[in-house]
């Protein structure tokens, strides 16, 4: 394979052509950065935990598709992953996930002991969760719990622990990982449920909106709650309002249940992140 067909296939073994898993994981992790930090963070923090979030998420891509490399080619949505293709080897992808997940650990090293400890603690959770899927309806909880790591670790590092709010945060955005993951997981069912694949979307069969609703009831709860504790101010709540108006919209498009509107849905949760993230940046100016 011609090196330059080679770089472009790396890129799409780490969706870099598709960056709203970058900013799922990036929005909530510069929230809890801005609040540990009660303004604009140091650039270098800043620097590191933008770096750090594209670098893991890529990472994780790697380590999914090592998984997965069966079960992407029987799926409609990801046939045409490296992995899938023979464009790459599974080792190609174990060895993208090696060196990614140093180099994430690398940059933890410009921090603190307790970031440091964080970091090495949430690569067995991110190396777990693509195995999950064949053993349990659950895997979307773990991934919340590893899209939510950065929520500590920007405590940690900007502020030198973690107060008791944040992890009202870190609740509040595990809770709605496992709504937008749901809503991916929604996008596959048909194929999921043929070829063996567990999902929350498949536990909550008939009643995923009705689920999906509640779960995102409690997001925009407990994050007044944290924005009270925080005193993130009028502009947080009002950002909890526009995130409520996405939410909506959400349930309206998913009600039929069509693949493609479960994907915009799922793709539309990279603006609830963005709203939030303004919410925060606004009310400590």
């Amino acid at each position: 394979m011609p090196m330059s067909d080679k770089l472009i296939a790396y890129c799409h073994l780490v969706r870099l052509h598709r960056p709203v898993g970058i900013y799922l994981l990036l929005w909530p992790t510069l929230c809890a950065l801005w609040i540990a930090s009660d303004g604009f963070p140091p650039p270098d923090l800043l620097l590191i935990f933008v770096l750090g979030t594209v670098i893991m998420r890529s990472a994780g891509c790697c380590i999914n598709d090592f998984a997965d490399y069966r079960i992407d080619g029987e799926v409609l949505r990801t046939r045409e992953r490296p992995l899938a293709t023979g464009r790459l080897r599974r080792r190609d992808a174990l060895a993208a996930f090696t060196v990614l997940s140093l180099a994430g650990f690398a940059l933890t090293l410009f921090t603190n002991p307790q970031t440091i400890l964080l970091a090495v603690a949430v690569v067995p959770i991110v190396a777990l969760y693509p195995f999950l899927k064949r053993v349990t309806h659950l895997p979307q909880l773990v991934l919340g719990v590893a899209f939510s790591w950065g929520i500590p670790m920007a405590f940690t590092a900007g502020a030198g622990s973690v107060p008791g709010a944040a992890w009202l945060l870190f609740a509040a955005n595990l809770l709605w990982t496992v709504v937008y993951d749901t809503q991916y997981a929604m996008v596959d069912r048909e194929y999921d449920q043929r070829i063996g694949v567990k999902s929350t979307a498949i536990l909550f069969g008939g009643a995923d909106n009705f689920i999906i609703g509640a779960l995102q009831a409690l997001t925009i709860l407990l994050l007044w709650l944290a924005g009270r504790q925080f005193e993130l101010g009028a502009p947080w709540f009002l950002s909890l309002i526009g995130v409520g108006v996405l939410f909506g919209w959400q349930q309206g498009i998913t009600r039929g249940r069509r693949p493609e509107a479960c994907f915009r849905a799922f793709v539309s949760n990279q603006w609830v992140g963005l709203a939030l993230l303004l919410g925060v940046v606004l009310g400590l100016l």
